[in-house]
């Protein structure tokens, strides 16, 4: 009788997240890059007008994907801006997300990019 109570009350688990870091040597805004970064995919920017905006770049499946995020540098700090590329899938395919991002954002803007990862 106890055990479909526990179910109710026990939180669900939160899916792994991997991460996958490309490098920007540009100096532009979270909110100008988080633009760019949807218009070269083709995607909208979710989560608009919170703490952590994100676009996405393939379709969810059963609640796993692939999202971009970015991180500004603080306190007027000079570049690099940090381009994060999460998945829930595996590191591999968060690497393979963020490989594929970079070409598109290299072809689509110019920007001198680099992977924070071993390739």
């Amino acid at each position: 009788m106890l055990d479909p109570l526990r179910q109710l009350l026990r939180r669900p688990d939160q899916p792994a997240e991997y991460c996958a870091t490309i490098v920007v040597m540009s100096a532009v805004t979270k909110l100008d890059a988080l633009a760019i970064v949807a218009l070269a995919v083709d995607r909208p920017v979710e989560r608009q007008r919170t703490m952590r905006p994100f676009v996405p770049l393939d379709e969810a499946r059963d609640g796993r994907g692939a999202w971009v995020e970015i991180e500004i540098p603080k306190f007027g700090e000079p570049p690099p801006l940090a381009i994060d590329v999460y998945s829930t899938v595996s590191d591999d395919h968060a690497r393979l997300q963020a490989l594929t991002l970079m070409a598109q954002l290299e072809q689509y803007t110019g920007w001198s990019i680099r992977p924070d990862f071993t390739v």
